[in-house]
């Protein structure tokens, strides 16, 4: 029978701990809310004794969160003083845990903490005890325990369990371990362990300073871990944890290797990534795993040729499973035949004259190496000007569809009253419209809202640099919501504002394509 895996999220304490990503505490509380939603086992809310602000935090996770369930903790180092101010944040969740962390390599032994093996193992085992006074569940984490001695190591669990302890985490702290070995560690610890008490859970926290976090997590599970320690977007110390949803849906895609399953909801696994990146600021890499922004795009025309046949061929994941609307397939002049066609004939064209396909095609090609992508608006008006009128229905007739185009614009910014005005033309219209709003792209975005009268939502607006100097090419990508439905445009431009101007035109267009 598959385990159960029990999933510890740390965003809020390990995660947060990445410069520049600190939270306030109702941005803690609404990301706490969603890694509920997420269904993880264990939120680490923080790290109590730090500030007042990580106290209070912590503590309102655990009494507006802490239910149904779902496990809250906080770290503390083996000291009573953070046990105590561990125990006065969490004990308002229904299942509230101590955690304590204490090292166990020579380095910390000798160098970090100045003293000799037994008296750390003795610091540890009194914290333990402590604890045990004020919780029934603690989890003790041997700092380092990918550097230590073994029978030290072990010598260290034996006692703490001994003591009271639950749950032994066994942290790569400095991404130190390779998959191998570290699973062979959990394997040694895990038999040792087992044999004291079949209740008692061993958990793993890797950190990914040689890339090998993910790696080493799933090695520990194969060999008997009980227990995962992550973050959304594998955010941390230095180079970051073992990314949740990378070891999430690895285990789901090869649960039979594992036997092994989480209960993570994973259709909230994209939400709460994007929660995360736009909570601290920090982008998310377009090629990172399972939620990048390239993580379900395809450019390449061979993968779209496959893809179109089959999406098995080049997707080991269906987007839909990880709460992406479905996969993209980006037309550049890299796409071939087959791709240009399909999105054509998703606009309703239709060609039965294989040498008019081809001349368009040239065209398409002509056309895509001049802006490196291709939208579907730019397909629809390849169309509409080979053609010399508008792209037919099979079933015949005009589709009747204007599409809007930037003709000009102006935006003021400035901290009283930032303006936009915005010139737009839709067939032989021409539309003009001015707004204010709370800063510059909101100004703009109203303004041409309100020219459209299309009632959208925008979910998400990301910029970044394509190139360097100073003709850097910024590219825009916007994800909006109309009639329950979202979607994703982008743009690129030297001019970053004008960037975000045609991407979120080239997202109205996409939603009166779609109608």
């Amino acid at each position: 029978m598959s385990r159960k895996i029990l999933v510890l999220d740390t965003t809020l304490r390990d995660g947060e701990q990445v410069p520049g990503a600190k939270l306030n505490l109702y941005e803690k509380l609404e990301l706490a809310h969603q890694l509920k939603a997420l269904n993880v086992d264990i939120i680490e809310a923080g790290f109590a004794a730090s500030s007042q602000g990580d106290f209070n935090a912590i503590k309102e996770i655990a009494s507006q969160v802490g239910s149904g369930g779902t496990t809250i903790t906080a770290l503390a180092r083996a000291v009573k003083g953070d046990i105590d101010a561990v125990y006065q944040s969490v004990k308002y969740a229904q299942n509230p845990l101590i955690h304590i962390v204490l090292g166990t390599s020579a380095v910390h032994v000798d160098k970090k903490f100045n003293k000799t093996g037994d008296q750390v193992l003795e610091m540890g085992v009194e914290a333990v005890k402590y604890a045990k006074t004020l919780l029934p569940h603690i989890q003790y984490s041997t700092e380092d325990a990918s550097r230590s001695d073994f029978e030290y190591l072990w010598k260290t669990i034996e006692a703490v369990v001994k003591a009271g302890a639950t749950m032994i985490n066994i942290p790569d702290t400095v991404g130190y371990a390779v998959p191998e070995e570290f699973g062979e560690l959990v394997r040694k610890i895990n038999y040792r362990l087992k044999n004291m008490s079949d209740s008692l859970i061993l958990s793993v926290h890797c950190h990914n300073d040689t890339g090998l976090a993910t790696a080493n997590t799933l090695a520990a599970i194969k060999n008997g871990a009980d227990k995962i320690e992550c973050t959304v977007n594998g955010l941390g110390e230095r180079a970051g944890n073992a990314a949740l949803e990378e070891v999430v849906m690895a285990m789901k895609l090869r649960s039979a290797y594992y036997d092994a399953h989480t209960d993570i909801i994973t259709k909230e696994i994209f939400k709460t990534s994007r929660l995360v990146s736009n909570l601290t600021g920090l982008d998310i890499q377009v090629n990172k795993a399972i939620t990048g922004d390239n993580a379900f795009a395809h450019s390449s025309g061979i993968h779209q040729d496959g893809l179109l046949k089959s999406r098995e061929v080049y997707e080991v994941i269906a987007p839909e499973d990880v709460g992406v609307e479905s996969m993209d397939i980006i037309l550049t002049a890299r796409s071939g035949r087959h791709a240009f066609r399909n999105a054509a004939e998703k606009l309703g064209c239709s060609f039965s004259d294989e040498a008019e396909f081809g001349a368009l095609f040239a065209k398409f090609l002509e056309l895509a190496d001049a802006k490196k992508e291709i939208y579907d608006h730019d397909v629809y008006y390849l169309v509409e000007k080979h053609n010399g009128s508008k792209p037919e229905k099979e079933t015949g007739g005009d589709m009747k569809v204007d599409l809007y185009e930037l003709v000009s614009f102006q935006v003021v910014s400035n901290d009283i009253f930032p303006t936009a005005t915005i010139k737009l033309k839709k067939g032989g219209d021409i539309f003009k419209y001015s707004a204010v709003g709370d800063g510059p792209i909101d100004a703009l975005y109203t303004a041409i809202k309100d020219v459209t009268g299309l009632e959208v939502d925008l979910k998400e607006y990301k910029i970044s640099s394509m190139s360097r100097g100073k003709e850097a090419l910024g590219r825009v990508a916007i994800r909006i919501g109309f009639n329950n439905k979202i979607f994703t445009a982008r743009a690129m431009d030297t001019d970053v504002i004008k960037a975000s101007a045609l991407a979120f035109i080239n997202g109205l267009n996409a939603i009166l394509l779609d109608r």
